[in-house]
């Protein structure tokens, strides 16, 4: 018995040497790597992407069983995927991998845990990937992007599952329940190319809304497609907000569309209108020559930057002054709007950067614009609506733990002002 269990102990030792022995190999490939953690971590979430692909086919890596149809495991080696690299690989946020290995399934395809189990988004962009492909509509960017994730074998029935949990998420999101008070809100539109019903390439809009409340904290209030931005669009757009418990907004910033001024000043009475400074600019600026635009947009811009609406319009009587002759237009054009550019300067004890123009929605548009560049037509209304609301959701509950962007004794200064105003009015 003692024999046997020296052996045995021999035979534990000898093992423990050699996991050692390759432990110490693998480390010292790993220090001699460009970036030793990366290296890491890529090479354990490639083990662990391995492992899990095994255990959904019952195969390990190269080995064929036959359950119907003959299945294998594959490993599938691909460039990089420049967007979608902080999908794949979402813990390493870099881009200095210069390869992914993901396991492709020949039959159901496969998608990674650490992806699926993260973010609404990147489901939704994948799931927006499959459908494409799964419906044969597909660009040729969606095919490689397919083939490179491993998913060009899924079944309409995944893709459906997966849409299914996300659209209930969207519809929830979407109509929740508001605050009753909302000091500011901007609202701008997100373009995209979708292919409709018909199978035709459209440019689509969904309208945004984008509130701070009264603790401070910024929130997507809605999410809309809009076919045409007519006064009933916009009209129907407002009263969904007031439905969901929306009552009161001290100022709205937005561009000049007619649509949304008139249906805005008919459901929210006594809240004030901000023209957006940045649209109203480029609208003056379109009547000014190239050559001239540069110059006379300097002098311009020099109207917002004033401490208060006093000095703001002298500074625009004397642009008014002096270019009246030269660009008759432009300057029809400021005159006619600037009254309504100016309303920021009615909260002084804001910082009048954040409430003068929609920047601060464009920037969140541009960045999921940048993020969702890996696709150049959505596949359907339905896949761009949920791409685009599963962003915004993610932005939101960002929000949520971040400091406020607005402080909350500001605010409620802003609102009693309207609230006396409210009471004038009546």
């Amino acid at each position: 018995m003692r024999i046997k269990q020296t052996g045995g102990n021999q035979s534990k030792s000898n093992n423990s040497k050699k996991e050692l022995k390759i432990f110490k190999e693998i480390m010292t490939q790993f220090v001699l790597e460009e970036d030793p953690l990366l290296a890491m971590l890529k090479w354990m979430m490639e083990q662990l992407m391995q492992i899990e692909s095994e255990m959904k086919v019952g195969a390990k890596r190269g080995n064929i069983i036959v359950i119907g149809k003959a299945i294998s495991v594959d490993i599938v080696q691909g460039g990089l995927i420049q967007d979608l690299a902080l999908y794949i690989f979402v813990s390493l946020r870099s881009h200095h991998c210069k390869q992914k290995m993901v396991p492709k399934i020949r039959k159901g395809g496969y998608i990674p845990f650490f992806i699926t189990e993260r973010k609404r988004s990147e489901q939704a962009l994948i799931a927006m990937v499959k459908e494409a492909y799964v419906n044969g509509v597909s660009t040729r960017k969606i095919e490689r992007l397919a083939k490179e994730l491993g998913i060009e074998n899924i079944s309409a029935s995944q893709v459906s599952q997966i849409n299914k949990g996300l659209d209930e998420q969207v519809k929830e999101f979407r109509n929740r329940p508001l605050q009753k008070e909302y000091p500011f809100v901007w609202v701008d539109a997100l373009y995209e190319k979708v292919r409709d019903y018909e199978g035709k390439v459209v440019s689509t809009a969904i309208m945004i809304a984008y509130g701070v409340n009264l603790e401070g904290k910024r929130e997507i209030l809605a999410i809309e497609p809009f076919i045409n931005e007519s006064v009933e669009s916009w009209k129907n757009f407002f009263n969904k907000l007031q439905a969901r418990g929306l009552q009161k907004i001290a100022l709205l910033i937005s561009d000049a569309h007619l649509g949304i001024q008139k249906a805005f000043k008919e459901t929210f009475l006594s809240a004030s209108w901000q023209r957006c400074k940045v649209h109203f600019m480029r609208n003056i600026l379109a009547y000014v020559p190239h050559r001239a635009k540069e110059k006379f947009a300097a002098k311009l811009k020099t109207v917002w930057l004033q401490e208060n609406k006093k000095d703001a319009q002298v500074i625009a009587q004397m642009i008014i002054e002096e270019f009246g002759k030269k660009f008759p237009e432009a300057i029809e054009t400021l005159q006619n709007g600037l009254e309504d550019s100016l309303q920021f300067y009615h909260f002084p004890q804001i910082d009048k950067r954040r409430i003068s123009s929609t920047n601060v929605l464009e920037r969140i548009n541009k960045e999921i614009r940048r993020r969702s560049k890996v696709v150049s037509i959505f596949p359907s209304r339905e896949s761009y609506l949920r791409l685009i609301a599963t962003y915004l959701m993610e932005y939101t509950e960002d929000w949520e733990i971040e400091r406020s962007y607005i402080q909350p004794d500001k605010l409620q200064q802003v609102m009693e002002i309207y609230e006396v105003q409210l009471q004038k009015a009546a």
